[in-house]
């Protein structure tokens, strides 16, 4: 028994749910062929086993085919979903965890190009900014068969077994009629908000002529648009007056804003460096007004929040979605009180913004989420004790420090630095991502659980590394920035860790070239503008900043769109010389023709890095392996066994940057799939 919050059972309707905590419908892209299948399953079955009293799949799984998915959500069109879904449905009810999907019709927020090449259909011919189409308005005809494709995907879950869904209203059709910016029809279901909410009330009363009175069905919808001409908080209040009232509805799954465009969805749906649950006082607002059952997630990444959310009344249900793709046994860890061991969400957004650039949803720092099927979230203990000797205390020397220790291997950290966090601290150093260093502190705090030893301020030459007289070496010394990419002038130049670390003060009239599209040359721009100086952002990329990503990139632009900062695509910088007390970029472009000079007093280059492989390769030929990774052994799971070199007494690795220039994602993956077999 105990008296904490987040762990009492909830009663909806006939359903008991054994504690408080929910994931809500998310799409994280693991669908083959619309269909949820082993990895998918996989993936909410690892929750439903930690604890979880409730897990929403499919986020915006589709129920017509003219709702094309712009990333691979589930196809709730196809009855051959129903055997998938009925075999995740058994496995998590097996684990004590109740199930629900979430259904809807895209509306105008897909495009034309995609599945069957079909018009986007709205309640308006009005464009979403984000996916561009221009929607067909629909007819008489497209409402009745939707309302039946609606009916008919609901049956369908109810026939896999599940124990309810949701409909979809923020952003999709379903909402497109709600909105005075996004419906322009007549009567009966433009006008009044009455004639509005019509088409909802029909799809609600012809799901419920299919499923009975038993089969649990919700919204989850926005009862705030936040944009002028939108739906309004009254709006938004009467709307779900009006839901309770239908009796259609159990219950009420409460978001605020609009999804219309970059910055609009980023507000709804916060990252690193914006307010933590945003938008939790309104949904208690709603449910103070319903005294309905009211489910709400928004940026809740951590227990404290979560517990207050339910303690104080102001939802029933509370969502945390992407804390739990980082830690996917968050109740599992509260129930046996060990909280503090939690891997905590920053918040980085990487697993969203990877969906909306059309991949899978990872978490940037635990790579076994999505990859169930192949990576563990729990290391087991390695038969033979292995001497594993790591050099480099970044994100992935860090983890595989972690992983090793937790095999009981005996472990030691070489690091260079007096602290440990390699370009990780850097990034933290920006107000906005500080969050991130808990990457770090959290790696930290389990290797020394694990007995892992450090050596700081350790400067590892070889003859260092074999006085260990390791078994195993793995080499994760990362990279340093590379400004050498110019045809002249590379001496003048600073890198954007210059400017970030502040080694190297901010210019007054500064270029900015940025040739790798990632957060260091934005985080060396906000610097630099915030600093007072005149800054010009070029790159040759057709498009800005592409490795940041959508949402990423929101807080970015409106701190610099403020400031004094002109954004160049198309460009290339190709050279840089010296003239007076001025620096000339000479400036190209990959589609020919163009040749200019620019002057300035300061040039910025961001071209990633470059392997720090010095040490590698002076332990390469005294290695039993030769440095050499077997891929189809790293691939399936098996241990290294390849031995080119009998004198050779250890074997020999190197990953994350060390190898290339990549992302923390990729550093830590590389650590847990070559160590996890150690």
């Amino acid at each position: 028994m105990t008296n904490d919050p987040l762990l009492q059972p909830y009663r909806l309707k006939h359903l008991t749910l054994r504690n408080r905590i929910m994931t809500t419908s998310h799409e994280p892209a693991y669908a083959e062929d619309g269909l949820p299948k082993e990895r998918y399953r996989a993936y909410h079955v690892e929750r439903a086993k930690a604890g979880i009293a409730l897990t929403m799949t499919a986020g915006s799984a589709a129920v017509s085919r003219d709702s094309p998915p712009v990333f691979n959500n589930v196809l709730a069109y196809k009855d051959e979903v129903v055997p998938w879904m009925k075999e995740l449905v058994d496995e998590c009810h097996e684990h004590g965890a109740a199930v629900m999907i979430q259904l809807t019709h895209l509306g105008r927020r897909t495009r034309w190009d995609k599945g069957d090449w079909l018009p986007a259909i709205s309640p308006s011919h009005n464009r979403e900014p984000s996916h561009r189409a221009f929607p067909k308005k629909l007819e008489d005809w497209d409402i009745e068969r939707i309302i039946r494709d609606y009916a008919d995907a609901a049956e369908r879950m109810m026939a896999a077994g599940l124990d309810g869904l949701e409909l979809e209203a923020y952003g999709h059709l379903m909402d497109q009629f709600w909105s005075p910016l996004t419906n322009t029809l007549d009567a009966p279901y433009g006008g009044s908000i009455d004639n509005r909410l019509r088409f909802t009330f029909e799809v609600l009363t012809a799901i419920r002529k299919r499923v009975g009175a038993n089969f649990l069905v919700g919204v989850r919808y926005t009862a705030d648009e936040m944009i002028e001409g939108g739906l309004t908080k009254q709006d938004g209040l009467q709307i779900s007056r009006k839901l309770k009232e239908s009796g259609l509805v159990d219950f009420l799954n409460v978001i605020r804003g609009h999804l219309d465009t970059d910055a609009g969805l980023t507000d709804v749906i916060p990252i690193q460096g914006m307010k933590s649950s945003p938008h939790l006082d309104f949904a208690g607002e709603i449910r103070e007004t319903t005294a309905f059952p009211t489910f709400h997630a928004a940026r809740i990444s951590d227990v404290p929040t979560a517990r207050h959310a339910i303690a104080s009344g102001k939802i029933d249900m509370v969502g945390m979605t992407r804390a739990h793709m980082t830690d996917p046994h968050i109740v599992r860890k509260i129930i046996e009180k060990r909280e503090d061991d939690i891997r905590p969400c920053v918040g980085a957004n990487y697993c969203l913004d990877r969906i909306y650039q059309g991949g899978a949803a990872f978490c940037i720092h635990n790579a076994a989420t999505g990859r169930e099927l192949t990576m563990p979230h729990h290391i087991a203990r390695a038969d033979v004790r292995r001497k594993v000797v790591i050099i480099g205390a970044g994100p992935a020397g860090l983890e595989a420090a972690r992983v090793a220790g937790e095999r009981g291997h005996d472990v030691v950290v070489h690091e260079a630095a007096h602290y440990p966090g390699g370009q990780i601290r850097l990034t933290a150093q920006s107000p906005r991502r500080k969050e991130m260093i808990g990457i770090i502190d959290w790696r930290m705090a389990q290797c020394e659980r694990h007995g892992v030893q450090f050596k700081f301020d350790s400067w590892a030459e070889s003859d260092a590394v074999l006085a260990e007289n390791p078994d195993v070496v793995i080499v994760a010394t990362g990279g340093l920035p590379h400004t050498d990419v110019l045809s002249a002038g590379n001496d003048p130049v600073v890198s954007a860790w210059d400017i970030i670390s502040g080694d190297v003060k901010p210019g007054s009239n500064v270029l900015l070239f940025d040739d790798a599209g990632d957060h260091s040359a934005l985080q060396a721009a906000e610097v630099i503008a915030q600093a007072g100086g005149k800054l010009e952002i070029m790159t040759p990329d057709r498009s800005f900043s592409p490795e940041v990503m959508s949402m990423n990139l929101v807080p970015y632009m409106r701190s610099l769109q403020k400031l004094d900062v002109t954004f160049t695509v198309t460009y290339r910088l190709e050279a840089v010389y010296r003239e007076g007390s001025e620096l000339v970029a000479v400036v190209g472009s990959d589609y020919g023709g163009i040749r200019k000079e620019q002057r300035y007093d300061q040039v910025v280059v961001n071209h990633g890095t470059i392997p720090m492989d010095d040490l590698y390769f002076d332990l390469k030929p005294l290695s039993s392996n030769l440095g050499a990774v077997d891929y189809d052994q790293l691939i399936e799971g098996r241990v290294q066994t390849r031995s080119s070199n009998a004198e050779g007494k250890f074997q020999l690795f190197r990953i994350g940057d060390a190898v290339s220039a990549r992302n923390t994602h990729a550093a830590i993956y590389d650590a847990l799939r070559l160590v996890k077999d150690l």
